[in-house]
C-alpha cells in the first residue's frame, strides 16, 4: 500500500486558499445581501403609498398618523432599551432643535402627505416625493451657501418642470383640471418642502446619535403631537371604528411594521455595503411599484402628462443631485416617515 505525505508548508497553503475562498464567498454574500435588502425596502415603500391610500378610506388622517407612530414607538422599545441611557438620551442642547425637526418631519409632513394622498392619485404621490433631493439641493444652495454645479441647476429646472407637469399646471390652460387632485398635489409638494427643512435640522445630529436613537425620538415627537388632533377627530367622527374592516387593519399593520420599521432596517443594511449614490438609484423603483399596484387596486389610469412628468423628474433628480451625495442620504432618511 502506497502512502502519500503532504508537507506542512503545502498544508498551510491549502488552508490559506480555503480561508481565502470562504472569505471571498462571505464578501459576495454580504455584497448581494445589501442589494437584496435595498430592493425589498423600496418595494415596500412603493407599495406603501397604495396601501396608505386604501387605509385612509377606513381610518381618518390624524388617527392613522397617531396609531402609526405610537405603535412604532412601542415596537422600537425592545430594541432601544437594552442600548442603555447613553444611547436613549438626547442632549439638552439638541432637544429644542430635534423637537422642531420632529414636528416638521413627522407631524406636519405626514399631515400634508395624508391629506394630499386622499385627494390625488397614488401614482402622482409616488413621483412627487422623488423631488425631495432636488428641494434639499435648492435649500442647501440658498440658505447653507453650498456649491452648485451647472448640471445641478439644469437638473433642478428639469425636475421642477416635471413636477409642474404632474401637479397639473398644463391642464389649467386647456380647462381640464381636477381642482381636488390639483390641491392634493400642492399639499404633497408642501409636505415634501417641510420635510426637507426637518431633515436639514437632523443632519447635524447624524454623527452624534445612532439612526435608531434619532428615529425613536422623532417618532415619539410625532406620536405625542398627534394625540390631540386624533382625539378631536374622534369627537367629530366616533363611528369610523364601526366601519373598520380587515383591509384597514392589515393596512395599518403594513404601514407600521413593514414600511416604518422593517424597511428602515433594510435600508441601513443596504447602506453598510452599497455606496449612497447607488442606493439613490433604487428610489426610481417606487413609481413603478406604485403604478403596478394602483392600476388594479385603485383603478387609477396613467395619463400622458404623468408619463412625461415622471421622466422629467427622474432625469432632474439624477442631474440635480450629481456630486451631492449628502442629499441622497436625506432622501433615504425621509423614508423613515
Amino acid at each position: 500500500m502506497v502512502k502519500f505525505s503532504i508537507s506542512k508548508d503545502f498544508q498551510k497553503k491549502l488552508i490559506h486558499l480555503g480561508d481565502k475562498k470562504i472569505f471571498s464567498l462571505r464578501s459576495v454574500l454580504k455584497f448581494c445581501s445589501g442589494y437584496v435588502a435595498l430592493t425589498l425596502a423600496y418595494l415596500i415603500w412603493g407599495a406603501n403609498i397604495v396601501i396608505a391610500k386604501l387605509t385612509l378610506l377606513e381610518i381618518p388622517v390624524m388617527t392613522l398618523a397617531f396609531l402609526r407612530f405610537s405603535l412604532a414607538v412601542i415596537l422600537l422599545l425592545p430594541f432601544i432599551l437594552p442600548m442603555g441611557k447613553n444611547h436613549f438620551k438626547i442632549k439638552s442642547k439638541d432637544l429644542i432643535r430635534l423637537t422642531i425637526a420632529g414636528i416638521l418631519l413627522i407631524t406636519l409632513n405626514i399631515t400634508f402627505f395624508y391629506e394630499g394622498l386622499q385627494r390625488t392619485t397614488a401614482t402622482n404621490a409616488s413621483v412627487i416625493i422623488l423631488i425631495v433631493p432636488i428641494l434639499a439641493v435648492i435649500v442647501g444652495w440658498i440658505f447653507l451657501k453650498e456649491k452648485i454645479y451647472a448640471v445641478n441647476l439644469f437638473g433642478i429646472v428639469t425636475g421642477l418642470i416635471g413636477a409642474l407637469t404632474i401637479i397639473g399646471f398644463p391642464l389649467i390652460f386647456i380647462g381640464n383640471l381636477d381642482s381636488n387632485v390639483f390641491f392634493g398635489n400642492i399639499l404633497l409638494i408642501t409636505g415634501a418642502a417641510i420635510s426637507v427643512l426637518g431633515l436639514l435640522l437632523t443632519k447635524k445630529s447624524l454623527s452624534t446619535y445612532t439612526p435608531l436613537t434619532l428615529t425613536f425620538f422623532l417618532f415619539l415627537i410625532g406620536a405625542i403631537t398627534f394625540i390631540i388632533p386624533a382625539f378631536l377627530e374622534y369627537l367629530k367622527n366616533p363611528t369610523w371604528i364601526n366601519n373598520l374592516t380587515i383591509v384597514g387593519i392589515l393596512g395599518l399593520t403594513f404601514i407600521t411594521v413593514l414600511s416604518t420599521i422593517c424597511a428602515f432596517y433594510l435600508l441601513n443594511v443596504g447602506l453598510k455595503t452599497v455606496d449612497t449614490f447607488k442606493v439613490s438609484l433604487f428610489q426610481y423603483m417606487q413609481p413603478a411599484v406604485a403604478a403596478t399596484l394602483a392600476v388594479p387596486l385603485l383603478g387609477e389610469r396613467l395619463s400622458f402628462s404623468f408619463i412625461i412628468g415622471t421622466c422629467l423628474i427622474v432625469l432632474g433628480v439624477y442631474w440635480g443631485t450629481l456630486g451631492k451625495v449628502e442629499h441622497h442620504y436625506l432622501h433615504h432618511t425621509h423614508h423613515r416617515t
